[in-house]
């Protein structure tokens, strides 16, 4: 298969290319490439022209909470704390009744289907049953996602923990024995909610599992002052947050991990994220309404950790990785000019990249069109966006992010495979 229109990419956080009419190849559903003419080797292959849309990598969203979907929108005056206990934690007990998980899940996959998203980590909740259902719904889509069984069994309200810490466990056991080779797409992710909502022997029975079936991991870190306080108290032997996911063994260095926001990671906690290939989940709107902080996403980029991004549904308000790469950039200006001007403000080019190329490496080879990388592509419409004056393909692609919706993704490919 050969696309033609307006193609634009990463070829590193720093670097975007453009080509106006140019042609981008699919072999196998990896990418062959990107021509200004079509070699004869392809000349086979079906040309589907795209006329004057443009042609992008498929987007990541390294951090989204499915059963918050619902929700989204409310509470955005409270911080994390006090909006957990009022909104979400009775939000997903609502989770335990199937037909509500079906509606609500069918919402949330309809919508994702919808965005410029092909890939993403997602936290379900606790419920066996309606996490294998959101599984399935996001298998038949053709997305390509990770999904989470959540664990908590303190810190959170009786009508929701787990029943037991060896309930807790089994039920995770008997959830990933059932899915781990169910699907096509979709994968299990090891799930503890974070280091408040799990006992010691929880998080050590997870990473029995973990080690057992050799399973990815997902959670939280850092994310809020009171956060980290109420961490600290708990684990008075870790050095720090991330130190604690360290010592239960569910912090990376040799599998994969992703920790979301990171805002207030200290020095020491930066260098064991690199030193373990930790993927950082950057949720700026989410942090904006929480009152959590801004993450210092420049400079963790310039330091080599690896950095994505994340809408974190619901405490962003909605699904669009093009809203959540502008408000990056606006976040990182306001903590540039108001708290640290020795961190730069991240650029249109570093917002791209962190989500496209930034957050696919989580799933290998992705997001972008370099020979070998997997074929995520998003056709888009962005005529609607009427201008008077021409524009280039990247300035085009830049203000698309800002005015731009779902409504302009007309097609999308996962693999090589059409999804939408």
């Amino acid at each position: 298969m050969v696309l033609k229109g307006n193609i634009i990419w990463s070829e590193s956080m720093d670097e975007l290319r453009t080509l106006e009419n140019g042609y981008l190849v699919c072999e196998d559903g990896l990418c062959a490439g990107v021509f200004r003419e079509l070699p004869e080797r392809f000349a086979r292959f079906r040309v589907q022209d795209c006329g004057d849309r443009l042609i992008f990598p498929g987007m990541t969203d390294l951090h989204v909470h499915a059963p918050q979907f619902a929700f989204r929108g409310l509470g955005m005056d409270m911080e994390l704390l006090e909006w957990l206990n009022t909104y979400t934690f009775p939000e997903e007990a609502k989770y335990r009744e199937l037909d509500y998980a079906d509606r609500a899940y069918s919402s949330f996959v309809r919508h994702l289907v919808s965005s410029t998203t092909t890939r993403a980590s997602i936290f379900a909740t606790l419920h066996v049953p309606a996490t294998e259902l959101l599984m399935e719904k996001l298998d038949a889509s053709g997305l390509v996602t990770c999904v989470g069984k959540v664990n908590m069994n303190r810190g959170c309200p009786v009508y929701l923990g787990e029943v037991s810490t060896n309930q807790a466990v089994r039920d995770t056991e008997r959830w990933i024995l059932e899915t781990r080779s169910r699907f096509s797409y979709t994968k299990p992710i090891l799930t503890p909610r974070f280091v408040p909502s799990c006992t010691d022997d929880l998080m050590y029975a997870l990473r029995d599992l973990r080690e057992k079936y050799g399973l990815p991991v997902q959670s939280h870190l850092s994310e809020n002052f009171g956060e980290i306080a109420w961490v600290q108290e708990l684990c008075p032997r870790s050095r720090f947050y991330g130190d604690a996911y360290r010592q239960f063994g569910l912090f990376g260095g040799g599998y994969p991990c992703i920790m979301a926001h990171c805002v207030h990671s200290s020095e020491a906690e930066q260098a064991l994220i690199r030193e373990n290939g930790v993927f950082v989940a950057h949720s700026p709107e989410s942090n904006t309404n929480l009152a959590s902080g801004v993450a210092p996403i420049s400079k963790y980029l310039d330091d080599g950790l690896r950095v994505g991004l994340a809408t974190d549904v619901a405490g962003g308000s909605h699904e669009s990785l093009l809203h959540a790469m502008t408000q990056a950039i606006q976040a990182s200006k306001l903590r540039w000019r108001l708290q640290d001007q020795s961190v730069k403000p991240l650029s249109f080019e570093r917002a791209f990249f962190l989500a496209t190329m930034g957050g696919g490496a989580f799933f290998g080879k992705v997001g972008s069109f370099l020979p070998g990388y997997e074929f995520d592509a998003v056709v888009f419409d962005d005529t609607l966006l009427d201008h008077p004056q021409p524009l280039t393909v990247r300035a085009r692609m830049e203000r698309a992010a800002y005015l731009a919706d779902e409504r302009c993704v007309a097609r999308k490919y996962v693999a090589g495979r059409r999804v939408l």
